[in-house]
């Protein structure tokens, strides 16, 4: 069962408003030729005309049909005295085939016309041999190539018009992906420069917290207060850098400064007295070469990942040496290497999530380097396992800094 669809209204307003019309000039007797037809009855040209005003309903839904149906009245017409209103009709069907129609139709249908208008022209001449015969191209050319091409220029109209809207649509989107994207990578990097600033403080404050919690001896009791009080004090002052770092408007402010390697023999110190009372000692050896002035992206994030290796340490490693190295040359590579002693000994305890491990992992792929971290066997003579962390930072300036 075939299912007509249901006419536009607009569709409805044009079929009735060109059967009104017609019906009108049938009445008052206007026709668009004056007898010499083959039907000529009083009621033959309501025929084509009540068939064009049906086929206006279909102009949207079905234009092909539509075209085809309405040629067969049009010609139709021509054998009747004729109404002006069903030739109006026929042009807004031909139109409306173009417009509405699948594109093969677009493409076609005013080639077709115009090859229709220049034969019936060559003909009309052939048989009247008069000029007065261009008069029939002309009218044939306004009812069948002019409704046609002026539809081809609609259509390519809008189509561009939705091109220029999908594009701008798809601007719209990447520019927000961009967005997100970049709104992401913010969020991970000062997620990443937060856990660095501030982990290793509060690792010792709750070490030490612990340690005076289950130890009831006043001496460790207020060591333990000493460095926790230390490190709240200097892990608020970051705090403040930070914070000071994301209000900075651009307004021409100085930056805060951004940590170097000189720090590192402040950062081993500190380490030295958090880790005190868990057996721990912490051993620097920078072994860059004198000359070798890495790169600040470079040396920022070498700091970082001692600076979280050594929190890593404080929170899980074993009583025993921690040491840190440092090697490199200019125009090649500063390599970071971290060991700790790695078991769960006795002794207080911070609890981690991981998040130190995957910051670093993120620094280095940001400066093109390479990772690793894990427990492998000890040296001889120490303990059995140790937890070593290297990383491999190029030494090319040519990445953004990653803090």
């Amino acid at each position: 069962m075939v299912t007509i669809p249901r006419p536009h209204r607009d569709d409805v307003l044009i079929s009735v408003a060109g059967l009104l019309g017609g019906l009108l000039l049938w009445s008052l007797g206007l026709h668009t030729t004056e007898g010499g037809r083959p039907l000529s009855g009083p009621w033959v040209t309501l025929v084509p005309l009540f068939a064009m005003s049906g086929l206006e309903l279909l102009r949207r839904t079905m234009p092909r049909t539509a075209l085809l149906a309405g040629t067969v009245a049009i010609v139709a017409d021509q054998f009747t005295p004729g109404n002006l209103a069903t030739v109006l009709m026929f042009t807004d069907i031909v139109y409306a085939a173009v417009v509405y129609g699948p594109p093969a139709s677009a493409r076609r249908i005013p080639y077709a016309t115009g090859l229709i208008t220049v034969g019936v022209t060559i003909g009309f001449l052939t048989w009247f041999r008069h000029p007065s015969a261009l008069l029939v191209g002309v009218v044939v050319g306004l009812v069948t190539f002019g409704p046609a091409a002026t539809g081809a220029l609609v259509r390519d109209h809008r189509e561009a018009a939705e091109a220029a809207r999908l594009r701008a649509e798809q601007t719209a989107l990447l520019a927000e992906m961009d967005r997100r994207e970049a709104i992401t990578a913010e969020r991970t990097r000062m997620a990443r420069e937060l856990h660095d600033l501030v982990a290793n403080h509060l690792s010792a404050i709750a070490i030490h917290s612990t340690a005076a919690l289950s130890l009831d001896e006043p001496a460790t009791t207020r060591q333990a207060l000493t460095v926790i009080r230390t490190n709240s004090v200097e892990g608020l002052a970051e705090m403040r850098r930070l914070i000071g770092l994301l209000r900075d408007s651009g307004d021409g402010a100085e930056p805060a400064v951004a940590p170097t390697l000189a720090g590192l023999d402040a950062l081993v110190a500190q380490a030295r007295t958090n880790g005190a009372a868990s057996g721990l000692e912490f051993m620097l050896d920078d072994a860059i070469d004198a000359d070798t002035a890495p790169p600040v992206p470079v040396a920022l994030a070498a700091y970082r990942i001692v600076q979280e290796s050594l929190t890593n340490a404080l929170k899980h490693a074993d009583a025993g040496e921690v040491a840190v190295r440092l090697t490199g040359t200019t125009g090649r590579a500063l390599t970071v290497t971290v060991t700790s002693p790695y078991g769960s000994g006795p002794g207080p305890r911070a609890p981690g999530s991981g998040a130190g491990l995957v910051g670093m992992r993120e620094r280095i792929a940001l400066l093109g380097g390479e990772f690793e971290a894990g427990p492998e066997p000890g040296p001889a003579g120490g303990p059995a396992k140790i937890w070593r962390v290297r990383a491999v930072l190029p030494m090319v300036d040519d990445k953004e800094p990653s803090a």
